[in-house]
């Protein structure tokens, strides 16, 4: 035992060194080194010339370690020392969030002061098993007439917002985030115009909406693994609160933009571009960032995530993909948006698989009721608008044509106005059932 007591004594003086690998080659937004030994998602540091750079671990060539910066990369050059920090990233977690905008590394950029921690979690986690998820049985109010009304939300629902450009889904979210009756609002903002970002906080979220919400922001022009952390850092922080009871509303615009990052990275890494230029990897990481949310044991993860339909095309593989995962989706209608008729929502092409079990029959029957007389009156809409339809033939098509201008007055809802999801389910109520 003396000999093993001398013997730590003896090694306590000898300086720790750290195993360093150091950079060969530059490609694309992959950075190759010669070690160090670590491990897929480890963080590391590549020091250069104009200071140290942070990467991630994202694959191996043999020897080689394939790092991708999660910084710029100016001033990177073959040579460059590259640690390993033998930990992944993490970020700091508190409900002192709330209210403050962050980038997807859990660093504040609102000029406020620092955030207190209580725990830190990473980016990394498990879906709740399937078994314990408590089910959706429960309406979750957004303050908005078309939804609550026609396509109501569960707690744990997870919902896509399907639309092209330019048809008002940044407007539908800020209207959902101020007006829900959720605890908290996480809202990521993933590749989105610079612009949008100050314009979403102050015009459509509002300062009173601010209150209750974290706002992740990764724009566009910011490296693909930082939009793909954003999209990780916004499930994070709705799974933080989601352990602690709360009934969450998280917000993600748009994952489209969070698909395109993966594809970047996967191209980058030499993936075939399988489907439209998807790599496989793409929808292999999409089931696992959205069943992330939903119910839990103790809280909920009530998630809306917008689609950029490319050219309106419902069918792209994005869209496609995500729609099968969701349990609803909202589609907008630029057909609606030209008429000035905002929120855009196409009710007949939306729905919301959960609402049978989470509203009673008489709301449900308003719905069905509704529904049928829209969908009379697009069968005969070209006869109506050439003026070839004669009153009286289709006592559908008539009663149709009489209601709805008053659905249409009821559906429409500016940005600025809130709305009870109670009224909203009696003026539908009187709508259908007056004579």
């Amino acid at each position: 035992m003396s000999l093993i007591k001398k013997t730590r004594e003896a090694l306590s003086g000898v300086p720790h060194y750290k195993v360093l690998g150091h950079v060969e080659r530059i490609k694309g937004l992959v950075i190759e080194s010669r070690g160090p030994k670590t491990s897929m998602g480890q963080l590391c540091s590549v020091t250069t010339q104009n200071g140290k750079r942070l990467a991630e671990v994202v694959g191996f060539d043999g020897p080689t370690t394939l790092l991708m910066a999660l910084q710029e990369m100016d001033g990177l050059s073959p040579g460059d020392q590259v640690a390993a920090y033998g930990m992944p990233l993490t970020i700091g977690l508190s409900s002192r969030l709330m209210g403050r905008v962050i980038n997807g590394l859990g660093q504040p950029i609102d000029n406020g002061p620092a955030i207190p921690v209580n725990e830190y979690r990473s980016l990394n986690a498990e879906a709740p098993h399937p078994l314990t998820r408590n089910r959706v049985q429960t309406a979750l109010p957004v303050g908005v007439r078309a939804i609550d009304g026609m396509l109501t939300l569960g707690q744990g629902q997870r919902v896509g917002i399907f639309a092209g450009s330019g048809v008002g889904k940044s407007i539908l979210l800020g209207m959902m985030a101020k007006f829900t009756a959720a605890d908290v609002v996480v809202v990521g903002l993933i590749g989105e115009r610079g612009r949008e970002v100050r314009e979403f906080i102050e015009k459509h979220l509002g300062t009173e909406g601010l209150k209750k919400t974290i706002v992740v922001s990764e724009t566009s022009d910011r490296w693909p693994l930082l939009r793909i952390k954003g999209a990780l850092t916004t499930t994070t922080i709705a799974e933080y609160f989601r352990d602690q009871g709360k009934r969450v509303l998280m917000l993600l615009d748009s994952i489209t933009r969070v698909c395109h990052a993966y594809r970047e990275v996967g191209l980058s890494l030499g993936e075939p571009p399988a489907t439209r230029g998807y790599p496989p990897s793409v929808f292999a990481a999409l089931p696992k960032l959205l069943e992330r949310t939903g119910n839990s044991e103790c809280g909920s993860i009530t998630a809306i995530y917008t689609v950029l339909v490319e050219g309106d095309d419902m069918l792209e593989p994005v869209a496609d993909s995500v729609r099968s995962i969701l349990d609803g989706h909202i589609v907008l209608s630029r057909k609606l948006a030209a008429k000035n008729h905002y929120p855009a929502i196409d009710i007949m092409s939306s729905v919301s698989r959960v609402m049978p079990d989470i509203i009673t029959a008489d709301h449900m029957k308003s719905v069905t009721m509704l529904k049928e007389l829209m969908s009379a009156y697009q069968d005969a809409e070209d006869l109506i608008s050439i003026g070839a339809y004669a009153k009286g033939s289709r006592p559908m098509v008539d009663k149709a044509m009489d209601k709805l201008p008053k659905a249409e007055r009821i559906l429409r809802q500016h940005m600025d106005e809130p709305s009870d999801i109670d009224q909203a389910v009696q003026q539908l109520r009187d709508l259908v059932q007056a004579k």
